[in-house]
């Protein structure tokens, strides 16, 4: 079908008024009230004086100098100092640069704006951006980390602490959050987002751009925040990054975009788009996406940027014949600013010329940038957020970092803990790390660390469990093993490890992937410990000894022998600044673990993608009973999980009663309450994640075997016990029907409770006509 046809039938009248939404109660309203809460997001402080504003501007300005405001260039600071590329500086003086990334710090970004507002005609101030994904200076555990905590008050002060450096750094705007549904771990920027969930993506997509963006644009602790990549970028063939992507309709709409509305209508300012195409068209000059979706239905009023260079992409993708098509394809779709292509600079006044592009839509551009130059109070102070004073007072405090321990900690989710191998005994006299990991500063904090320093300042684990041992315990290290490639065949460093090892009551093994190994460009075939660490680990096993695996990594590992053969499994991520104390914490107990699972962990990369939400088949296999060969089954593999989403183990245990319901039948508009009690039954204080899930039984188009529609955290006394209740209505079992209508369908549904995805008993409910 052609894509301009297609168009025509998904922007319907019938579609429109079933736009995607959140699982929230405001999911299903209308579109015209949609857009009436967007006009002015919270926080944004629109005025008439801005509109006056702009519109005197605009007037004033030259085709030139409006193409300049839609030109986004990077500075060198990342491989080479506080400097602008060479010719930049002239293009700043002439007005033909609207913003500036990869530059920071008060004294630089004084420097370019001065640039800008003293060199320039109509003294324009830039927007200076920057990558702070999970901290700028102080960095807390990477996004996947984070989300595994499920605590959104702790993601939301994440993001808060990492938005007050950054503006105090001289910056306006962070490339953050990315909130890409993934349910592919090969592919790399999988650590960079929140899993594989749509509902918990949702939530943790509006606590990170509310953490970011402060109570208001332009609080000079705040920055702008960026949801990207749209559209669907998370789900790349064959797990590759930049790859193809192709699904359906109704999965772009029920899975993939919801947790980028849920970040619009938390107020983001602005939007990424995708390297990857939507429906055969790249996202960078998909109308669809950028306007009949962003601005038409979700009623959008920021400005949208591209990701690095993909405008220019749209040519190898085969989409645009050369560049000068490429930025006529992106403007007219709805793209305002062109990150680091210089497409629209060297292209776009020609295309005006030729009546490719009206100036009407340059104007439109120009006035969603200028207008967030406003907000941010630019244009009264344009060195507003260049104040070395605060500067110097709110970098690395002592507060933020204490919180980074306490986001790391919250992070870390309990995989295995036989024979109560942890918490660390007091018995324990002699402890061995062991591992690439176990002393590696630079791994700790992960990819796209912002300004974090790899070299001194984030604590290693073997430095967080000496500071921890305390007098009489001697802590031993041999990094024993390599997370190499190349190194898969080689013992070097062995005979070390298990010399440290054979004298020691505990081994903790610090293994996973080196800190570039996940993240933007790093796509991987197989998901096991790379290098040699698994050889390692089982040589270490010979010894009898007690074995801890603390992972350090960026997505599920493949680790099925150690799941068998060590006494427990700790997933740390990677941790940030404060990564070594936080581990250190869970080990010897004194944080017990709470951290639940945001992605599902195969059992080998044969079962990707694998994910609790996936759908049921014709034959589905199961399990017990006779031999089932006909069925939906591999031969040489379970089809469950190694682990599955929503787990996560705790130094104590918890108990569950039946789920029971207020009402067996509901109605449109009427709600249900489902309840149970959680039991404390162990022996330590402990927090549980009571996790919501429903099934559509039938539908008019098939359903996910489960849903996550809700949780919450409860923290428990031993032997105390809650009631846990959740609120259900027909909002909550809305979903894109055959007809492409937003909305429930009656009939028949199970509900579950339960501490992970796995929970197996339901109870039944029915939505009536």
């Amino acid at each position: 079908m052609p894509i301009a046809t297609a168009r025509r039938l998904l922007t319907g009248a019938s579609l429109i008024a079933a736009l995607v939404a959140t699982p929230l109660a405001a999911r299903d309203a209308p579109v015209a009230q949609a857009r009436t809460q967007a006009a002015v997001p919270q926080g944004w402080g629109d005025t008439p004086a801005m509109t006056t504003f702009v519109d005197a501007l605009i007037a004033k300005m030259t085709l030139a100098e409006k193409i300049g405001q839609l030109t986004l260039l990077t500075s060198d600071w990342v491989s080479t100092g506080p400097t602008l590329r060479a010719g930049y500086k002239e293009d700043v003086a002439a007005g033909k640069v609207g913003a500036i990334f990869n530059a920071h710090s008060v004294a630089y970004t004084r420097e370019l704006q001065k640039l800008a507002v003293e060199g320039t005609r109509l003294k324009i101030p830039l927007i200076f951006g920057y990558d702070v994904i999970h901290g700028h200076r102080t960095i807390f555990p990477i996004s996947l980390g984070e989300a595994a905590s499920w605590d959104l008050a702790a993601i939301e002060k994440s993001a808060r602490i990492s938005a007050t450096e950054a503006a105090a750094e001289g910056l306006h705007w962070t490339f953050a959050p990315m909130v890409d549904i993934s349910r592919d771990p090969r592919w790399g920027r999988i650590s960079e987002g929140a899993g594989e969930d749509t509902y918990l993506g949702s939530r943790i997509a509006e606590a990170r751009v509310k953490g970011f963006q402060g109570k208001r644009i332009g609080d000079t602790d705040a920055v702008l925040a960026t949801v990207k990549h749209f559209a669907a970028y998370g789900a790349p063939q064959a797990g590759r990054d930049y790859s193809t992507v192709d699904m359906s309709m109704r999965e772009l709409r029920d899975t993939y975009l919801p947790p980028y509305k849920a970040a619009i209508d938390a107020g983001a300012a602005t939007v990424m788009t995708s390297f990857n195409e939507v429906d055969g068209v790249p996202a960078s000059g998909n109308h669809f996406l950028m306007t009949d979706v962003l601005r038409n239905e979700w009623g959008f009023k920021g400005f949208v940027v591209t990701d690095f260079t993909s405008i220019n992409e749209m040519v190898p993708h085969g989409y645009a014949k050369d560049e000068k098509q490429a930025g006529e394809q992106a403007i007219n779709a709805g793209v305002d600013m062109d990150m680091q292509g210089a497409v629209y600079l060297n292209h776009l006044a020609k295309s005006v010329a030729e009546g490719k592009v009206s100036v009407a839509t340059i104007d439109t551009a120009v006035r969603r940038v200028l207008e967030m130059k406003y907000r941010l109070g630019l244009f009264t102070d344009p060195y507003r957020f260049s104040d070395a004073k605060r500067e110097k007072a709110n970098v690395m405090t002592p507060a933020f970092l204490a919180a980074a321990r306490d986001v790391a900690r919250r992070s870390m989710v309990l995989l295995k803990n036989d024979r109560d191998a942890l918490p660390i005994a007091s018995s324990a006299k002699r402890i061995a790390v062991v591992g690439p990991l176990g002393d590696s500063k630079a791994d700790m904090i992960g990819s796209w660390a912002g300004q974090g320093d790899r070299t001194t300042k984030p604590v290693s684990v073997l430095e967080g469990i000496r500071a921890r041992a305390g007098k009489g315990v001697t802590v031993t290290y041999a990094k024993g093993a390599s997370y190499a490639f190349a190194d898969a065949a080689k013992t070097d460093g062995f005979a070390e490890a298990m010399a440290a090892a054979r004298d020691a009551d505990v081994i903790v093994a610090a293994m996973g992937e080196h800190w570039d190994m996940t993240g933007e460009a790093a796509s991987r075939t197989s998901l096991d410990l790379p290098g040699n660490q698994e050889a390692l680990l089982k040589q270490l096993k010979t010894l009898g000894k007690p074995i801890v695996l603390v992972l350090l990594s960026g997505r599920p590992n493949t680790v099925a022998w150690a799941a068998e053969n060590v006494d427990a499994i700790l997933e740390a991520w990677y941790p940030g600044t404060m990564g070594g104390h936080a581990v250190a914490d869970v080990l010897f107990g004194d944080y017990n673990p709470s951290g639940k699972l945001p992605v599902t962990f195969p059992r080998s990369v044969g079962q990707v993608p694998i994910y609790y939400a996936m759908k049921n088949t014709g034959r589905p296999y199961e399990p017990k009973g006779p031999e089932q060969k006909y069925r939906s089954r591999y031969l040489d593999s379970p089809n469950t999980p190694q682990w599955p989403f929503g787990y996560g183990l705790s130094y104590t245990s918890f108990g569950y009663s039946p789920v029971t319901l207020d009402r067996a039948t509901i109605r449109p508009g009427q709600t249900l309450t489902a309840s149970v009690t959680l039991t404390n039954t162990g022996k330590r204080v402990g927090t549980e994640t009571v996790q919501l899930y429903t099934r559509d039984l039938v539908g008019s188009v098939t359903r996910p075997l489960k849903e996550l529609k809700g949780f919450r955290q409860i923290t428990l006394k031993p032997g105390e016990a809650r009631r846990v209740s959740f609120t259900v209505s027909d909002k909550d079992l809305a979903f894109h029907r055959a007809d492409m209508s937003w909305g429930a369908e009656a009939g028949d549904f199970d509900l579950f409770i339960g501490g992970s995805s796995d929970v197996a008993t339901p109870v039944r409910f029915t939505l009536s006509e």
